[in-house]
């Protein structure tokens, strides 16, 4: 059986058209190849390279340092809100889906004082809210966000939010797991203390490692309040800083060296901007023939991210979603289920190494799979 499922896999590569693992390059994938000790100069340099790079395209190179952190990007998240919000803090988050939520549960986890404005899955997250609860509430220290909500492809005002935060003198945390390398911002302008994003997300990297986007000043505050040894922001930070490069534990090497190559090829892309094009291209496409074979956006139009869309399923008695995910899946193209409570819908991303072409494709495909449009109840 595990032969039978191996070759299977070997015979029929697909796409991945969800928004983490990706679909990445033959050449990330083959710098792979070459195994990396963690101690070794040259390893360590290229460490540094990485962190040059993120500062750069945070945006403003002055104020912003780069850590990297092992493990998914959860670990990420959980790193910064264990490790930035002191013993008397207190967290506001903004939530209008799954990851929202999951910062929510991070902070009780680590008893963290934290309140929740929850604004639907189907809404942007509302600053009006944020504005009325700091207000009231002066025992809040640190307001966090989730900027592209995946769950349903939401894009939500973090301009605004920053603002907000940073008027009533708020440390402000930004999940940028899922547009950070995808959609050009500054973090300065957005008045961002803390960034978090992971590697196998718009960079187009993989899985095995996430990273911060510090402001110099604020993590610096932070030394000695982390909750947890292994995820210590500021000492995995400082390990960094004063060893150039090296991690304080064993570090995911043949992941760090394919996170190298897929910053050349943004680079090499046009930079953010370009992969933001191309992105965008990919969604509008995909939203364009999608409803041209009769399917519904679960969102309007102007809340889309050019991440992930979320597609109502069709009102037919034989439409099931794990069969057409299978049906795809044989025909090169892995989808995503649906995540939202209040509706009955599947998703689909474009980000990675995807291009336009792969999304005409993908038409035709679910086109050929529809087959429950001429089936009889």
């Amino acid at each position: 059986m595990l032969q039978k499922t191996v070759k299977y896999h070997q015979d029929n590569h697909y796409l991945l058209l969800t928004p983490g693992p990706l679909t990445t390059s033959h050449q990330v994938k083959a710098v792979m190849s070459r195994d990396w000790c963690t101690w070794d100069d040259d390893y360590n340099a290229l460490v540094q390279e990485i962190r040059q790079e993120l500062v750069r395209l945070s945006g403003a190179e002055q104020l912003y340092t780069a850590t990297l952190m092992q493990g998914s990007g959860t670990a990420s998240v959980e790193s910064v809100i264990g490790s930035v919000i002191p013993k008397n803090g207190k967290l506001a988050v903004l939530r209008n889906g799954e990851y929202g939520h999951r910062i929510q549960r991070i902070a009780e986890t680590l008893n963290i004082p934290v309140v929740a404005l929850d604004s639907g899955e189907l809404q942007p997250v509302d600053v009006r809210d944020l504005e009325e609860l700091l207000k009231k509430d002066p025992d809040i220290t640190h307001v966090a966000a989730v900027h592209c909500e995946t769950t349903t492809g939401m894009l939500n005002p973090i301009q605004q939010i920053g603002e907000i935060a940073k008027k009533y003198q708020k440390v402000f945390i930004l999940d940028g797991m899922s547009s950070f390398g995808g959609i050009p911002m500054d973090l300065e302008q957005l008045q961002v203390d803390f960034l978090i994003s992971s590697a196998n997300k718009c960079i187009q990297g993989v899985p095995g490692f996430g990273f911060i986007l510090s402001k110099r000043e604020a993590l610096q505050k932070t030394k000695g309040w982390a909750r947890s040894l292994s995820l210590d922001l500021y000492d995995q930070w400082n390990c960094m800083e004063e060893n150039q490069g090296k991690w304080r534990f064993t570090s995911p090497t043949h992941v760090v060296r394919a996170f190298a190559q897929a910053l050349s090829e943004l680079k090499a892309e046009g930079g953010i901007s370009q992969r933001y094009q191309r992105y965008q291209q990919n969604q509008q496409l995909l939203v364009e023939g999608m409803r041209s074979l009769g399917f519904e956006c679960l969102l309007d139009d102007g809340l889309h991210s050019p991440i992930i869309t979320s597609f109502l399923s069709p009102k037919h008695p034989n439409f099931e979603f794990k069969t057409f995910y299978n049906n795809l899946k044989e025909k090169g193209f892995v989808i995503y289920p649906g995540k939202v409570s209040q509706a009955d819908c599947f998703r689909i991303g474009n980000i990675g190494d995807i291009h336009p072409e792969d999304i005409l494709r993908l038409i035709q495909a679910i086109e050929a799979v529809s087959t429950w449009k001429t089936e009889t109840a």
